[in-house]
């Protein structure tokens, strides 16, 4: 009996001393968690209140302190470049405290492209209820409506493209990022202008503060990603765009089949088209917009007409659904394309294009775009591109004011005629002119001509216009009363708007100081107008304007970053040998 008792009780002491370890290893375990969790918060979310008080996790306010969820190191690593850093951080904190995003910073990026998506929506929403009391007030309204939906669609676009990627793989697609927001803050600037002057129009200018401020703060963020990476001790891999090639190439975009690329040998390519535009009628079509709406909504690969010689009396544009389309013709002077729509007719200025090239990859070749509304008008558009990826090959545009629209996105011309009088490029596109005659025609009476007005908005988009290896030359009218008419390079239609010049014939008829002011000294300190190794008896750079903004005689590692390669990265999309292309400079 007591050996038995004796058994009992150290059953017993088996089963406390059991216990004890099984309570010490909780203990442990639920120690071990908790202080995962703290260092993991450490890291990511707490910090002291501006008024120095603090808290305990998860315990009550002592006096005046309060609880505050921020990310620490992450926030403001991001917001730091910002312009509107405060809204950024108040944004981001708020966006983690909703549970919109994680404290990682990739997803903090992503959560900005979000909010300012929604605010987008939300803007879109209170203009819709907006009354207008003139047909031309309701046409600038519906188009403004057109381009606040684009502006949707391009920060949906950067939210796809980030999604699920941390920020190294982010900043390795920073130019498609950055040229998806640009395009964005270009719309919005684009849709306030199109309104005319008014409560409307301050309505709208109110409505898209805070859009305009978020997605700057995107925008602002990509481009700086290099250095967030190094704040946040990443190291980021950039790849070397240094264009090697001496020699002049012939390339197309990867993205064209083969038989794409033979149909761009020549002016009259020798490739089937799927369909054949023919006013006399031996084609499928006597107008381009019934092949255009022929069309099948979802072709796989590149659709192509062939536009017979003739004249095409019609506005036409080419939408945002419409990918991949090739238009090319007996040449740009014998297949054109013309309208006559101008701004005095009570149409918006971006609304008086005669063709608008939307949908992405869109290629020109060998057709003609003009605008007959002449110099009255005002302005007048030929041409308006949108499109991204878009090639002009052999073409030519055709008017007076406001040519060739520019409007967003990355953009390449080689060998086109362009022609006309004020702004004649405009827009705020990345696009590079190779190889191109640019004719400045004999303007109305009190009237100066300039080459350019590029419209960059912010000062983090990569975005401006490079003529390299042209000549900007007098029409023959002009020619004739050239010193008595007033002719520029260009002037900055936007704060932040860039030129460059370089490798370019320009004639005697450019006025010594180069560049023209476009509204008393607004921009002039915050443009960036450049000029390298022209030529010409108008390529003197001695008397100049004396702009801060303005960069006479660049130095070659500079004039560098503005070539093919570079600024477009045109080696990433322009890699086969049928279009000729310069990635580097010509000298």
């Amino acid at each position: 009996m007591a050996f038995q008792d004796f058994d009992a009780i150290q059953q017993r002491k088996e089963n406390e001393r059991k216990q004890k370890l099984r309570k010490r290893l909780t203990i442990g375990i639920v120690s071990a968690i908790v202080l995962v969790s703290m260092v993991g918060a450490v890291g990511c979310v707490f910090i002291q209140q501006k008024d120095g008080s603090s808290t305990q996790n998860g315990g009550k306010n002592s006096g005046s302190t309060k609880p505050v969820m921020v990310a620490d190191k992450a926030v403001e690593s991001l917001c730091v470049p910002t312009e509107f850093k405060q809204t950024c951080e108040n944004t981001l904190m708020q966006a983690i405290k909703d549970k919109v995003s994680t404290s990682e910073p990739n997803d903090l990026f992503k959560a900005s492209m979000v909010l300012a998506s929604k605010e987008v929506g939300k803007a879109i929403d209170q203009l819709r209820t907006l009354k207008f009391d003139t047909p031309q007030k309701k046409a600038a309204f519906d188009g403004c409506m057109t381009l606040l939906e684009d502006a949707k669609d391009e920060l949906n676009a950067s939210i796809s493209i980030v999604d699920k990627k941390d920020l190294k793989a982010i900043s390795d697609l920073r130019p498609d990022i950055n040229n998806h927001l640009s395009a964005v803050l270009s719309y919005y600037e684009t849709c306030i202008d199109g309104i005319p002057d008014g409560e409307e129009k301050a309505a709208v200018e109110k409505a898209l503060v805070s859009p305009k401020e978020l997605s700057s703060i995107s925008l602002a963020i990509v481009s700086s990603i290099s250095l967030i990476l190094k704040s946040l001790g990443v190291t980021d891999a950039k790849r070397n765009l240094l264009a090697t090639k001496s020699n002049e190439e012939s390339n197309i975009p990867s993205w064209i089949s083969p038989e794409d690329r033979r149909m761009l040998t020549s002016d009259k390519p020798a490739h089937v088209p799927n369909v054949t535009v023919a006013k006399d009628g031996s084609g499928n079509f006597a107008t381009i917009n019934e092949a255009l709406g022929a069309m099948p909504p979802q072709y796989e690969g590149r659709y192509i007409i062939y536009i017979k010689e003739g004249i095409y009396q019609e506005n036409v544009v080419i939408t945002k659904k419409m990918v991949n389309v090739t238009i090319f013709g007996d040449g740009s002077q014998k297949s054109v394309i013309t309208g006559s729509k101008g701004f005095d007719d009570g149409v918006p200025t971006y609304q008086t294009a005669t063709f608008a090239a939307i949908g992405d990859g869109f290629i020109a070749q060998s057709i003609g775009f003009r605008n007959t509304a002449g110099a009255e008008k005002h302005q007048a558009v030929a041409l308006r591109v949108q499109s991204d990826r878009s090639i002009f090959l052999s073409c030519r545009m055709e008017g007076f004011q406001n040519t060739l629209y520019a409007q967003t996105h990355r953009q390449f011309y080689r060998g086109s005629y362009i022609t006309g009088t004020i702004d004649i490029i405009f827009g705020d596109a990345a696009a590079v002119f190779q190889n191109c005659l640019i004719y400045v025609r004999k303007p109305m009476d009190n009237q100066e001509n300039t080459v350019t007005a590029q419209g960059r908005v912010d000062k983090n988009e990569d975005t401006g216009f490079v003529i390299q290896n042209c000549r900007i030359l007098a029409g023959d009218k002009l020619e004739a009363e050239k010193a008595k008419i007033r002719s520029y390079l260009g002037r900055p239609w936007k704060k932040y708007s860039r030129t460059i010049i370089m490798e370019t014939e320009l004639a005697d008829f450019i006025s010594p100081e180069g560049w023209l002011p476009y509204n008393g000294d607004i921009a002039l300190n915050t443009l960036y107008y450049a000029e390298y190794n022209n030529k010409g008896l108008g390529a003197s750079t001695e008397g100049r304007v004396k702009w801060d903004g303005l960069k006479k005689d660049i130095k070659r590692e500079v004039a560098l970053d503005f070539t093919v390669s570079h600024f477009l990265q045109g080696d990433l999309w322009i890699t086969d040998k049928d279009i000729p292309v310069r990635f580097s400079l010509f000298t």
